[in-house]
Parts: C-alpha cells; sequence; structure tokens
C-alpha cells in the first residue's frame, strides 16, 4: 500500500510517500480502507523529536484520525462488519490507504469524509477537559485558543451546556467565534483587562487549548489553579495546573458525529490534500495559520 513515512527525525523534508506492507488486523481490531486522514499538531511535534516518548519505532507512519471504509475485522470484535464506514482513532498511522483501529464509532452517512475525519481528537479532548472542569449552566468559562480546532468543539460544547464562553483568538477569528456563540477577546498585552471587562461576573473556569503562555493570566483572573486545565503548556506542572491527556472515547464518538451530520456541531476544514502532499500539511500545521483543520485523501 501507499503510505507516507519517515525513517528519522527533522523537518518536513524527512517526509516520503512509499510503498509499505499493508497491516491486516489482529484481535480486537479492524482495518479501514481510509478515506480521509486529519493532520495534528502533534505530527510534527513527533516527527521533530519533541515527543520521543510518543514515536513509534522506524519508520514511522504518522497519524493518528481517520475515517473510511471498514476492509478487515479482526477476531472478538462485534457490532461491526466489513463495509461499514467509521470514523476514529488508528493504532498504524493514518496517513496511509489502510490503517488498523481499535477505538472508533460508525460514521453517519450523511457525514462528509472530512468533517468525520476531523472529529475524533477535537471532539475527545473537549469532552474530556469540560467534564473535569464541571462546566456547566450559568458557569463562564475562558477558553484559549479558542478558534482553534479543538478550541472550536470546545466552544460549542460549552455553549450547548449552559455556559458563557470567553474565547481568546486573533482579531480575524472574532466574527467566527461570534457565530459559534462565543464573545471573543484578543491575545496580548492587556488580555486579563479585556477578559474582565468581557465577565465582569468573574470566571469560573479555564480551558487552555492554546499553550501559548497564558496560564499565568488565568491563574491571576481564577484567583488560583483551581478549575484551570491545559491541553498544550509544557508549563502546566511548574505552575501547579493540570496537564489533561488523551484517553479512550470509543463509541461516544458517535453521537458526536450525529451531531456534526446534522449541522449541530461544526469544524473548519482548511484544506484537503492529496496524501502525496503531507508535508506541505504538516507545513502550514506548523505554521499556526492554517484556518482549520487540514486533511489528506489517500
Amino acid at each position: 500500500m501507499k503510505a507516507i513515512t519517515y525513517t528519522e527525525f527533522g523537518g518536513p523534508e524527512v517526509l516520503r510517500l512509499a510503498e509499505v506492507d499493508e497491516p491486516h488486523a489482529g484481535p480486537g481490531q479492524v482495518r479501514l480502507k481510509v478515506v480521509a486522514a486529519a493532520v495534528n499538531p502533534l505530527d510534527y511535534k513527533i516527527r521533530n523529536g519533541w515527543r520521543p516518548q510518543m514515536t513509534p519505532p522506524f519508520p514511522v507512519i504518522p497519524g493518528v484520525e481517520a475515517a473510511g471504509v471498514v476492509d478487515e475485522v479482526g477476531e472478538g470484535v462485534t457490532g461491526v462488519a466489513v463495509g461499514d464506514e467509521v470514523l476514529g482513532w488508528t493504532v498504524t498511522g493514518a496517513y496511509a490507504e489502510h490503517a488498523l483501529a481499535v477505538d472508533f464509532s460508525p460514521k453517519p452517512a450523511d457525514l462528509d469524509w472530512d468533517l468525520a475525519a476531523a472529529l475524533p481528537v477535537a471532539v475527545e479532548t473537549s469532552v474530556r477537559v469540560l467534564g473535569a472542569l464541571g462546566v456547566g449552566e450559568g458557569d463562564t468559562l475562558l477558553l484559549h485558543g479558542a478558534a482553534g480546532v479543538a478550541g472550536a468543539v470546545g466552544v460549542q460544547l460549552a455553549v450547548t451546556r449552559g455556559a458563557t464562553v470567553i474565547g481568546t483568538a486573533s482579531p480575524g477569528n472574532h466574527d467566527y467565534l461570534r457565530s459559534l456563540g462565543a464573545i471573543p477577546v484578543a491575545y496580548g498585552a492587556g488580555l486579563a483587562d479585556r477578559v474582565r471587562e468581557a465577565a465582569p461576573q468573574g470566571i469560573d473556569a479555564v480551558y487552555d487549548a492554546a499553550g501559548a503562555g497564558n496560564l499565568e493570566v488565568s491563574i491571576d483572573l481564577r484567583g488560583g489553579t483551581d478549575r484551570t486545565i491545559t491541553i498544550a503548556d509544557p508549563k502546566a506542572a511548574e505552575l501547579g495546573v493540570t496537564f489533561s491527556g488523551p484517553a479512550p472515547f470509543g463509541s461516544r464518538l458517535g453521537e458526536y458525529a450525529r451531531l456534526a451530520a446534522d449541522g449541530k456541531l461544526t469544524v473548519r476544514i482548511a484544506q484537503s490534500l492529496p496524501l502525496e502532499d503531507a508535508a506541505k500539511a504538516q507545513e502550514l500545521s506548523a505554521s499556526g495559520h492554517a484556518a482549520g483543520k487540514l486533511v489528506l485523501r489517500p
């Protein structure tokens, strides 16, 4: 099969389109014929060697999120059959024509393939963080990086829980945040004052999806580290803030896929690119200027 691989750490130039052996579904696994694979910032961070504890053995096939058609079902797997459309997390790398998965959910037939591939990480992340923060009716949530994919999903889910969301983003994304139901505020000097002006009632919880050095301001606004979680700032432990990482999500993804198919949950798709343009996609991801999710089509 065709896949994007790399055999050493480095820049996007280490990515190669190669012919590799197809994986086959083992016990508890299904194999997907990948239709769409999503690009995440974690992909280039692993490629650069910044996450050695998360790096599989070389050669590496990048990517974790995919949507595709089941074409093999391993021993012990129930509730899914060859030909079913699913979305979820791969265990063999998503930038490929075939990938194995153990954590997945049915894809509604009317859900766009690119959007399906873009959902798993953002949905799991925001459901996990909002749950840990206990965000609910009447709360005011400060969400950093609100215009990013995870942040935007977090805005929408928090609003449906009855929370007021103050979302930090660059001014060019403020109309987008308003369309999602958030009150936008700009990054930069004076952030604390702008947040206080937008939320004179105070901030009840903080969800940092940006990792851009906003934890100190958040602690000041909260008056401590209680109900503050980051998914991206490496200074979390130093500051006494909870750093939250991914967890299995499985069939719960299905209800959010249905919301997306019904137009009640949205993710911006920046570009859909052919598999061979993986290096370009990771460059765009690393630049921070992609307005939404980048998707690869094998």
